[in-house]
């Protein structure tokens, strides 16, 4: 367990920090030849830095410097060894930069510190460290072919890779794609989200001080149209993967029809159900989870389970413990390790959550408190992903028709089920169109489960596991002859 500071001391740190404020281009921060944009406190509206922004021109430099050391080979063919040792140094390098990071992700984004201490910063160290360590791990393999041949199947990097960053959880989302991306031996062009870029630059500055080669891993700030849009349509990159809203999903595998045909995988949005069956145990459990799963991150969470779905025998009982937990969470300054729910991203994203809130919950400000609405299945608030701490309560009469209600969206990232019945629990599990289903707690797996959505909250891939080093490499067959020519049919 991290042990904290107090608020004044991590107001301190703030005010200390040296923030960065270009792209990090070819092993160097260098200015954008893009529009200068400022970033800010999402909690105090303050400004903390303009960031020099990039454009198509610095789009193309960096794929070209991209392309370059993916070519020259100098971390696409260093021994896998050797790949893994310079991952490791990072890791102990964001370690020793942990408190650092950890203040400058929660002025940026808005997180309270506590998660940013306690969760983001272990859990990003951890992903880069296990898929360092793996790099060294992973065989190839050979096919029955008898014994006139044989056949070798080895994964090659995919070569230059766009990395499409959300603003939700900045470090954390980082890691999944560059942890694998580099393991692999990818070159890697991060666009952070516009609202987030602090700590992704920072992170590409100590990854070339752990040895990370010039142009293998490159930050360029900016908007969707003057970088995002470049990444997704340029002709030399091989790959995007993308996490964020489904709408802006879309735009990427237009881009990439409209192009070379890139590799494209999707993380996308959710509009996920806890299923509270009549038989749970443990309704204080149960109250646990589902008050950290809907209102983590203030609910800015693509698996938040902003839907409880639950059966009419214990709805009352197990509402009651809800509301006496969310007690405990109280919503304020970032800077603050009481609290546990900090200020929504901007402006924009807190009208769009309030257009669901009645009029009397509203509020103003960037802070918006854990609201629970009691609704039926087709509320615009049991469809649609609100993105904030909302919990939308939906009861039903019977088991079946929970699931039948949880599947009646048209995602399919997450989703929970309580019960003490384990037949039960394998069949809703199967029955749920979700591409991780949890029983009797919240969660996603830890780093080597895949995950990844149904219909529209994925496409193209999982991130975490194996399964997210393999979507960063290509597949090759290399089929042997041994035959001996010599040995052919002679005409005589």
């Amino acid at each position: 367990m991290t042990d904290l500071l107090t608020r004044a001391e991590y107001q301190a740190i703030a005010q200390d920090l040296d923030l960065p404020r270009t792209a990090f281009i070819d092993g160097k921060y260098r200015a954008g030849a893009g529009p200068v944009f400022a970033t800010t406190n999402p909690a105090t509206g303050e400004k903390l830095a303009d960031i020099s922004g990039c454009n198509v021109e610095d789009v193309d430099f960096a794929v070209s410097k991209a392309r370059e050391a993916f070519d020259q080979g100098h971390w696409s063919k260093l021994h896998p060894s050797k790949r893994k040792d310079v991952l490791i140094r990072l890791c102990k390098l964001i370690t020793r930069n942990r408190r650092e990071l950890a203040v400058m992700e929660s002025i940026d984004s808005g997180k309270p510190i506590l998660d940013c201490e306690t969760i983001d910063i272990p859990e990003t160290i951890h992903c880069i460290k296990w898929h360092a360590e793996a790099i060294d791990k992973i065989y190839d393999q050979t096919s029955p072919t008898g014994d006139d041949a044989i056949s070798i199947i080895v994964r090659e990097p995919v070569g230059v890779v766009g990395a499409i960053l959300p603003w939700n959880f900045p470090l954390m989302m980082l890691a999944w794609k560059i942890g694998p991306a580099l393991a692999a031996g990818c070159s890697v062009i991060v666009k952070p989200a516009e609202q987030t870029s602090l700590t992704a630059l920072r992170v590409a500055e100590l990854a070339h001080e752990a040895g990370v080669p010039r142009g293998v891993l490159q930050v360029l700030p900016g908007d969707g149209p003057t970088v995002g849009e470049p990444l997704g349509r340029h002709m030399d990159v091989d790959m995007v993967s993308f996490t964020g809203s489904t709408e802006t999903g879309r735009h990427f595998l237009r881009y990439a029809a409209d192009s070379n045909l890139k590799k494209v995988v999707l993380e996308c949005g959710g509009k996920n159900p806890a299923v509270v069956f009549d038989n749970a145990e443990n309704l204080d459990h149960v109250a646990e989870q589902v008050v950290n799963a809907a209102f983590w991150n203030a609910g800015q969470n693509c698996s938040a389970a902003s839907r409880l779905i639950v059966h009419k025998d214990v709805k009352t009982p197990l509402l009651e413990r809800i509301a006496a937990r969310l007690r405990d969470w109280k919503t304020g300054d970032p800077l603050d390790p009481g609290n546990h729910i900090g200020a929504l991203i901007d402006a924009n994203h807190c009208a769009k959550v309030r257009r669901f809130l009645d009029k009397n919950d509203a509020g103003d400000g960037p802070f918006v408190t854990p609201t629970i609405y009691h609704v039926n299945k087709d509320d615009p608030r049991a469809k649609d992903e609100i993105f904030g701490p909302v919990l939308s309560v939906i009861e039903v009469a019977t088991n079946d028709e929970a699931i039948e209600i949880a599947n009646q969206t048209d995602y399919g990232l997450a989703a929970s089920v309580f019960t003490a019945n384990t037949r039960q629990a394998i069949r809703a599990a199967r029955d749920i169109r979700a591409g991780t289903v949890t029983v009797n707690c919240y969660g996603e797996g830890d780093i080597a489960t895949p995950f990844g959505g149904f219909k529209q909250s994925g496409f193209g891939g999982r991130d975490n596991g194996i399964h997210a080093h393999d979507q960063f490499t290509e597949l090759k067959t290399i089929w042997i002859d041994l035959t001996d020519p010599s040995e052919g049919d002679n005409v005589g």
